[in-house]
């Protein structure tokens, strides 16, 4: 993915016309966290590290997010090891991160010299890609972030986190990738953290972003509504340049949609990703055996109510986990989201104005209750972070 692939056509865009589609593969960090409650260990990971390198993968997501700190509080483990013995391996594949904006990995701001020599040390030893978010879209909690990792030399992709209110609307969002852009950002992620981006909505938002902002276009999607391979063909008609997916055992439900499907989805046509699918099964075959008895057991494969509680995927699996540890499982398990969109009340703005996203895109709002709270008190409090589900954190 370069700056200079081609923006689709004004007249609208021909699927035939654009490059390979790519993938990112989101086993080693987004897949787990959002089925295992991020307990994949890296010894989990070794022995098929030289397999993934040789799928063919645009990048591979595997730090960052809630990784950093369950490495230490749950799995005893040095996240700044896992990363280095990870790049030992995979020498041909980018590393991706995903790093909270002014947050880092952690639930509230820190300094910018501290922001700054995460980036300096992380990039020394490997990473390549640095998705960097704010779960309310605030330009300011990105600006520096994007700063430190053009500064370094790494790519640094700007995100876009999505939620459906009144004020979420294709110029919405086209602006806040304007005010990315102008950062110096080399690419722009659709996060769709909740999985419920709708096919046409997909369609409609990549082609707006390729065509205004002219930068390459990532999609990430949740498979939690059951839309996600539907939007990730109509992003692909759009012309988007790389979606994200997981290897099938730990592909769907509240994670991305399996990287097996959609390779077989787009072969032999104009769009085919052309990996190493002896590679791939290979990969499968590991993480089959690794995932017996791994899996946090969820209610279902679809959620209908994603669309009303919008929680993200990587918060669902910490949530089930912590109600079966209260003894709150089973119907109330099943419920968890209907309860979330009651407590949170009517849809009021959580923002201080406008023309900013509601505390929901952040997964956190059912957190806050009934009631407008202000971003900058809410973020204060912790209320936005996901700090109440340890693990969990709004990255998905």
């Amino acid at each position: 993915m370069t700056k200079e692939t081609k923006p689709a056509s004004a007249s609208g865009p021909d699927s035939s016309s654009f490059p390979p589609i790519q993938f990112t593969d989101t086993t080693l960090r987004d897949a787990h966290q959002s089925l295992w409650a991020t307990r994949m260990k890296i010894a989990d990971m070794l022995p098929v590290l030289e397999h993934l390198d040789k799928v063919g993968y645009w990048s591979l997501e595997m730090w960052g997010g809630a990784t950093f700190d369950v490495c230490l509080r749950f799995l005893n483990e040095d996240p700044w090891e896992r990363l280095s013995e990870i790049r030992k391996r995979v020498k041909n594949t980018k590393l991706q991160m995903l790093l909270r904006g002014q947050n880092v990995v952690g639930y509230k701001n820190y300094p910018d010299d501290v922001l700054e020599e995460f980036v300096a040390r992380s990039a020394e030893r490997g990473l390549d890609v640095y998705r960097v978010f704010d779960a309310l879209n605030d330009a300011r909690n990105l600006e520096r972030a994007v700063e430190y990792v053009k500064k370094h030399g790494k790519h640094a992709q700007g995100t876009l986190c999505y939620a459906i209110s009144p004020v979420h609307t294709i110029e919405y969002y086209l602006a806040r990738a304007r005010e990315q852009k102008e950062m110096g950002i080399d690419s722009i992620c659709i996060k769709d953290m909740a999985g419920i981006i709708s096919p046409n909505m997909a369609y409609d938002l990549v082609k707006a972003l390729k065509e205004v902002i002219g930068l390459p276009v990532q999609l990430h999607c949740h498979a939690s509504s059951g839309m996600a391979v539907a939007a990730y063909l109509k992003a692909a008609e759009a012309g988007v340049d790389v979606i994200d997916t997981a290897t099938a055992p730990l592909a769907f439900m509240t994670s991305q949609p399996a990287a097996e499907t959609m390779a077989a989805t787009f072969a032999g046509t104009p769009r085919d990703p052309g990996l190493n699918m002896a590679e791939m099964e290979i990969v499968e075959t590991h993480f089959e055996k690794v995932t017996a008895g791994q899996c946090v057991t969820l209610p279902k494969v679809v959620d209908s109510m994603v669309i009303i509680h919008q929680i993200p995927g990587g918060m669902a699996s910490n949530l089930l986990s912590q109600l079966k540890e209260q003894k709150a499982g089973g119907p109330a398990a099943g419920s968890a989201g209907r309860g979330a969109a009651r407590a949170r009340g009517p849809r009021v703005s959580a923002t201080r104005d406008p023309d900013q996203p509601d505390c929901r895109s952040a997964g956190g709002a059912q957190c806050v209750g009934g009631g407008a709270v202000q971003a900058r008190d809410a973020r204060d409090q912790g209320l936005c972070e996901g700090s109440l589900w340890p693990g969990a954190g709004p990255d998905s």
